[in-house]
């Protein structure tokens, strides 16, 4: 990215050590919509009784949401290319939340288009805050500033989603997204307070181009590192998916304390994002073969790890350590690839990296089909982030 593109959203200097605060808004932004995707799942059976349908027509709503991400996010990155960028994160944000509102006053087939668009606005909220975030800082803090915005999708699916089903048991299941409208509602407010209005610089401009960003798309090394964003995010989650069930039927786990343990695995999250964006602003590849590689040998002490509490425990930490210290890297190479045009690069990352998530229970499928034992998962999770290693390897050496 150009310095005049870098310098279109930049508000006044922040402290050296620190990042702007619309960056923080961002990430919070990202927490409130991205809670509303692992919601769903906690109040599925209370849906499908309420709604009068079966679970499984339920679980269609889950993959409407999905769709909606993966087809919709770069085709709405193109259209708004040339809205301000705070405009089209706003916009975003309002129309997501007035989905959510419409699927929860309508019936079965309004909530099923209802999760349809709004993983559209999702995803060109994630793609355009994550473009956004990059032009609030200096080049050499990009990884970093990333390293936020996604830390909002973390918290979401460790804490805003179990928090929003816990809030839909002592209300009803709409309660949980209710306050996800509230939260978005607050996010948007956020960055209408805190967010340059429009463009500011008074140096000669890089008009947004359709054509140069679709010419983007044509470069090899991109579609490397969309393959690698869906090859090591369907690694850990294949394996986060299965792990309640894993911990209950092998290590015998007390109920309860479930959650805690898989809370272990954000706040290793966490780490790996603060370190990871520290790292992959200087060396990005480093960031990304650690990370695979890491995934790799933690899926398959997973496997022996599960046989007793205290060994489980760490590796549950670590491997959401391993899981998004690369994340950082994987923005730092798609925006550093698509320098002049990422607009469109920053949704199709988006939509790659829910395709990841959305492949986990295809590949889980076919494998307990055949009766294999739950540890296979983690096998599979272990062949996935192995996969990724020539990619990023390529990646360096071109």
């Amino acid at each position: 990215m150009d310095a005049t593109t870098q310098s279109q959203d930049r508000p006044a200097k922040a402290p050296e050590n620190r990042l702007p605060a619309g960056v923080y808004l961002l990430g919070f932004s990202l927490f409130a919509m991205g809670s509303a995707e692992f919601l769903l799942a906690g109040v599925l059976p209370a849906v499908a009784a309420d709604l009068d349908v079966t679970l499984s027509s339920a679980g269609i709503l889950i993959t409407m949401f999905a769709l909606g991400v993966v087809v919709g996010g770069p085709p709405f990155a193109v259209l708004s290319l040339r809205w301000p960028r705070r405009t089209a994160l706003v916009a975003t944000q309002a129309v997501f939340a007035l989905s959510v509102v419409a699927g929860l006053v309508g019936g079965y087939e309004v909530l099923l288009l209802s999760r349809f668009v709004s993983g559209i606005a999702y995803a060109g909220f994630f793609a355009v805050a994550s473009v956004t975030a990059i032009g609030l800082v200096t080049p050499d803090r990009n990884a970093r500033a990333s390293g936020v915005v996604v830390s909002g999708l973390s918290v979401a699916m460790v804490a805003g989603g179990p928090a929003g089903t816990l809030l839909s048991h002592f209300t009803d299941w709409r309660g949980g997204f209710w306050a996800v409208v509230a939260l978005t509602a607050a996010g948007a407010a956020g960055c209408l307070a805190g967010l340059p209005p429009a463009r500011t610089e008074t140096g000669p401009a890089v008009a947004p181009s359709v054509v140069r960003e679709l010419a983007t798309m044509r470069r090899p090394r991109l579609w490397g590192m969309f393959a690698v964003t869906i090859l090591t995010t369907a690694a850990y989650m294949i394996t986060f998916n299965y792990l309640a069930a894993m911990l209950a039927d092998i290590t015998a786990v007390p109920e309860v304390w479930i959650p805690a343990i898989l809370a272990l695995f954000g706040l290793g999250a966490f780490v790996g994002l603060s370190v990871g964006g520290r790292v992959a602003d200087r060396r990005p590849h480093l960031a990304l073969l650690t990370g695979a590689l890491g995934m790799a040998i933690l899926s398959v002490a997973m496997v022996f790890a599960l046989e007793r509490t205290w060994t489980v425990v760490p590796v549950v930490f670590l491997l959401g350590v391993a899981a998004f210290v690369l994340n950082p890297a994987v923005y730092s190479r798609v925006f550093a690839i698509a320098a002049d045009a990422p607009t469109l690069a920053g949704a199709t990352t988006v939509s790659a990296f829910q395709l990841g998530i959305s492949l986990t229970p295809v590949f889980a499928a076919g494998a307990l089909a055949q009766g294999a034992e739950w540890t296979t998962v983690c096998l599979i999770g272990a062949a996935l982030a192995l996969l990724a290693i020539p990619l990023v390897l390529l990646d360096r050496r071109s």
